[in-house]
């Protein structure tokens, strides 16, 4: 099972964030072959802001453990965290984005709370797109809403790949490629 786990910063949490480098990169080394996209997002003055890891692991329980352990989470340096069950309607990891880990800006797109048919279909041009999926309940049962990594212009375009009016809000935020793969 696929599952987006989003942790936001708490405020004023950078320095902690940054003692905590090596401690969370070794936790998510891992997981290495379960991960299918990671890495942070954060302002246009490059403070960051999150963290956004996608990652297939065996069920619910398995990915509250996933982000309730980790050492950020434990420190504090997350304010709260989003844990929806995923599918990757690319059927790839952000390591075979065809556009590879750097140019262009990068975005995390969240649109929450799905209303009707919160785009159900893949854009039909995938050129940008680095991941790409509903976010689903537990039980897969519920559509809640969409995430995507994407490449694009500015945060207008990034939102641009979704239909803003299939969602109760669209957040976009800067986000960049993690890890040290």
């Amino acid at each position: 099972m696929e599952f987006f786990v989003y942790h936001r910063d708490r405020p004023a949490s950078e320095g902690l964030r940054n003692q905590l480098v090596e401690r969370h990169w070794s936790y998510m080394d891992q997981y290495a072959a379960e991960l299918i996209a990671r890495g942070p997002t954060f302002t246009d003055d490059d403070a960051p802001t999150g963290s956004v890891h996608i990652v297939d692991l065996p069920d619910p329980a398995a990915a509250r453990a996933f982000a309730f352990d980790e050492p950020n989470y434990q420190a504090g340096v997350y304010r709260d965290v989003l844990i929806r069950r995923w599918r990757n309607l690319l059927g790839r990891t952000m390591w075979e984005f065809p556009g590879g880990r750097s140019g262009g800006n990068r975005y995390l797109v969240l649109g929450l709370g799905a209303v009707g048919d919160a785009d159900l279909d893949v854009p039909p041009d995938t050129t940008d797109l680095i991941a790409y999926g509903p976010l689903l309940s537990d039980d897969g049962a519920s559509r809640l809403g969409t995430a995507a990594l994407v490449r694009a212009a500015d945060p207008g375009a990034a939102r641009a790949v979704l239909s803003p009016d299939r969602y109760a809000d669209v957040e976009v935020h800067n986000w960049e490629f993690g890890g040290r793969r």
